[in-house]
């Protein structure tokens, strides 16, 4: 179970990276935009997961015997990904208006690594839908709070928090190699 509350706090932090961004721009309600942030990355960082796990099992008797070291790759080149988007890229610069479809876009954009991630939910003894409840949940609480951080001045940890999350999903692939 902890190995899942590391994993959902790992997963949304890019969700909270951007949150933060949302939240410096903003011009209107903070409450409405941290509610809305939080339903959009808190879904699709639920049901992407359940997507690439559901890939994973697809896939499970084909890579039976490699699975940890696809999972390795998988998660190293994830956290690497959102390092490196962290100390390279910033997507909210170039957001003007926070509109639902610029909130479904960037949803979807934090949760495609999420949906990588998941195929590696097969490795872990739980039970998958609890998982995947309090990955969406986990990323909820996380982007409600991002939206309040960045309306009050947060850009500085903007970046440290997608750093820190690929950290730890590069150190999840280690334990699962290694253990």
């Amino acid at each position: 179970m902890l190995e899942i509350l590391i994993l959902s706090f790992a997963l949304s932090m890019d969700a909270f990276a951007v949150s933060i961004g949302l939240g410096i721009k903003n011009k209107g309600d903070v409450k409405i935009l941290a509610l809305k942030a939080g339903l959009f990355f808190g879904i699709f960082q639920a049901l992407m997961p359940f997507i690439g796990y559901l890939g994973g099992i697809g896939l499970k008797e084909y890579i039976q015997g490699y699975d940890s070291i696809i999972a390795f790759v998988l998660l190293v080149i994830i956290g690497g990904k959102m390092i490196y988007e962290a100390l390279n890229e910033n997507v909210e610069e170039e957001i003007t208006k926070i509109s639902n479809k610029i909130l479904l876009t960037l949803a979807i954009a934090t949760s495609i690594d999420a949906m990588a991630a998941g195929f590696t939910l097969h490795l872990f003894d739980l039970n998958v839908y609890l998982s995947l409840f309090l990955i969406g949940f986990i990323t909820f609480i996380i982007s409600y709070i991002g939206v309040f951080v960045g309306s009050h001045g947060g850009e500085k940890y903007e970046s440290k928090a997608e750093i820190l999350g690929g950290v730890v999903l590069i150190l999840i692939g280690f334990k699962i190699l290694l253990f």
